[in-house]
């Protein structure tokens, strides 16, 4: 028996409970046609790359073996060579990108907690062996950034409560602390002549607001570029000259490109879209940047005009491109691709005419034979009449049940990404809804603040909504309707099964959940203790709105039945806000079904967990909303 010990000594066990009669396998319901639960985990992410210098490789993290490993490709296609052999898997959402050292002799990469530094010739003992740590100095260091000389590096360490730059080398050598300031410094860009380091600075003392500081290297000297209290700039990169900066900026209330010149002079908005643009890369003669731009949840690939601002769109539809980056003649790029039927692979796009050709092939043909739902994008009204995006999975027979499935962040949303597990239960007959209630992004910034101070309130207003809005269609049962989500999805399950009347919901599923903000606030790592502090301010001066964020006051007001899981390595939300939310549902005398996993943190990532879980929800929702 595995167990995980709070700071506190409080120790959490490995284990599986209920209370009531548990959700046993019917015999009765089979897998759809063509679909085994065993497919689904078998899909091998492929993702966070960088082309190299020369542009004639491909550095990328590649999920599979139960690892997020680093591996090198040629550009052209062809198979990878493995770098990494002992990086642990990290979920996608929280990895960082391997660096190519300019000279592309090298790659640099967290591991382990520290910054590693290989050959990029893949370990070979003529190109210097294994991937050695370089940030012994430290209890942990992160995001390794290379200076233009190919020997030095800007590591990230957390130091005296808050993120550090401090400057090292590719042997490890003693670094030298660049900048002290009041807050965390992170994102580090050298200059293309080295003199200077741009970076992103929050201070502690508005926990909402992110500007753009410079620091020159010799002298310690700071800068800073855009000075924007209660609101966010960030990404900022070099042109290929060094004579501009651009950055993403909150201003226009959606995060738009703006310049800066190294000076502070010259500051502007280059684009003018009324949508959030992402992954910002200058073509290598700096006339264009490159360039994700949000569309209600599709992410087309673009290219911004650096003068006019004008946007020529690449490649869009509903999918999902990210991290362009450019060929050294800027000719091409190459750039990852998802979308509901796809899974994610790396293509290149020529430039001139947006010809692609897909450089890797992660699909199944087993899943490619499938008929797989392409997602409707849906509206509702809430409560106070704020108007809900939403995308709809319909099935093509319905078996007249269907979930909710509100998305994790807050600060984030659902979009047309590749959701396999939505396809899954689609394909059994379940008409599947994800709303981007209040608080998600891609909408603006009006509308991204609409939870601050209001976690817990409106945001689950929205999506009980969701499940009236599922009481239009005639083929489903409004009497057989679950919730289903994870981290803050999972805070929504709590929420709406507390906080409704009315029982919408005929059970609820609830993934490394939160029930009790303030405990967790407390027990959580230091980036989700002051990620929390954005929304809802420090506990001790806004004690009010931290309790009316937490469901677990009003577990006795839960009717329905909900399965919980939680891994115990999780420092996002803590296993102690499920432990903490199954003992109240206990005492409360309500039906639950819990099960906990040793060695998974936020986001499960062993296939044993993965099937397990998936096979468990399934198992649960097909006892509690199909017909008998």
């Amino acid at each position: 028996m595995s167990a995980v010990r709070n700071p506190d000594g409080q120790v959490i066990e490995e284990k599986y409970e209920r209370q009531g009669w548990p959700a046993v396998k019917r015999p009765d319901l089979k897998p759809p046609s063509g679909w085994d639960m065993a497919l689904i985990p078998a899909v091998n992410r492929v993702r966070n790359h960088q082309l190299s210098p020369d542009g004639e490789q491909i550095a990328f993290i590649w999920d599979r073996e139960e690892q997020s490993d680093v591996y090198v490709m040629p550009s052209a296609g062809g198979w990878p060579r493995r770098i990494s052999t002992r990086r642990a898997a990290v979920a996608y959402w929280a990895d960082e990108i391997p660096q190519w050292s300019p000279d592309g002799r090298f790659l640099a990469f967290t591991m382990q907690d520290h910054v590693y530094v290989a050959p990029a010739a893949g370990g070979l003992p003529s190109a210097g062996g294994l991937p050695q740590k370089i940030s012994d100095f430290a209890a942990s260091a992160s995001s390794p950034v290379w200076l233009p000389d190919s020997n030095q590096l800007v590591v990230s360490v957390e130091r005296n409560d808050q993120v550090q730059l401090l400057l090292t080398d590719r042997d490890g050598r003693w670094p030298c602390h660049l900048i002290q300031t009041p807050g965390d410094a992170w994102d580090a860009k050298p200059s293309p002549d080295g003199r200077f380091l741009l970076f992103t600075h929050r201070p502690f003392d508005d926990m909402n607001r992110l500007d753009i500081w410079l620091v020159e290297l010799e002298t310690g000297q700071l800068r800073e570029l855009t000075n924007t209290p209660k609101l966010r700039s960030w990404g900022g990169i070099w042109s290929p000259d060094g004579q501009q900066i651009a950055f993403i900026s909150q201003r226009p209330a959606f995060n738009e490109v703006w310049l800066v010149r190294p000076d502070g002079a010259g500051l502007r908005q280059l684009s003018h879209e009324g949508a959030d643009f992402a992954d910002l890369a200058w073509s290598p003669d700096g006339s264009q940047i490159a360039c994700s731009i949000n569309r209600a949840g599709a992410y087309e690939l673009a290219l911004l005009d650096v003068q006019s601002g004008q946007v020529q769109t690449l490649r869009a539809g509903h999918g999902v491109h990210a991290l362009p980056n450019w060929s050294p003649d800027g000719r091409c790029l190459t750039v990852e691709y998802e979308d509901p039927i796809l899974p994610p692979d790396l293509y290149k796009v020529e430039v001139e005419n947006a010809r692609t050709t897909q450089l890797t092939f992660s699909n199944l043909p087993a899943l490619a034979a499938n008929p797989l739902v392409m997602p409707e994008v849906v509206s509702y009204k809430s409560y106070d009449g704020l108007e809900i995006p939403a995308f709809l999975y319909r099935p093509a027979k319905s078996n007249g049940a269907a979930v909710v499935n509100p998305h994790g962040g807050p600060s984030s949303l659902y979009n047309f990404g590749w959701d396999i597990w939505a396809q899954y239960f689609v394909a059994k007959g379940y008409t599947w809804i994800a709303p981007n209630y209040r608080g998600s992004t891609g909408y603006g910034v009006t509308f991204e603040h609409a939870n601050y101070n209001d976690w817990g309130v409106g945001d689950t207003q929205d999506c009980l909504h969701g499940a009236r809005f599922l009481h239009q269609f005639g083929e489903i049962d409004k009497e057989r309707i679950a919730i289903f989500g994870a981290s803050y999805g999972g805070y929504m399950t709590a929420c709406c099964l507390s906080r409704d009347p009315d029982y919408l919901f005929a059970c609820g599923v609830s993934k490394y959940g939160d029930s009790n903000v303030i405990s967790s606030w407390a027990q959580c790592n230091r980036d989700l203790r002051l990620y929390t502090e954005i929304f809802l301010g420090h506990p001790a001066q806004n004690r009010a709105v931290h309790r009316a964020a937490s469901p677990i006051a009003e577990v006795e007001n839960v009717q329905k039945p909900v399965f919980i899981a939680h891994g115990l390595d999780d420092t996002v939300v803590p296993p102690q806000a499920s432990e903490e939310w199954v003992e109240a549902l206990r005492r409360a005398g309500k039906t639950f079904e819990y099960k906990t996993y040793t060695g998974e943190a936020h986001g499960f990532l062993q296939k044993k967990t993965v099937l397990d879980f998936y096979g468990r929800m399934e198992t649960f929702l097909d006892w509690y909303l199909l017909p008998k």
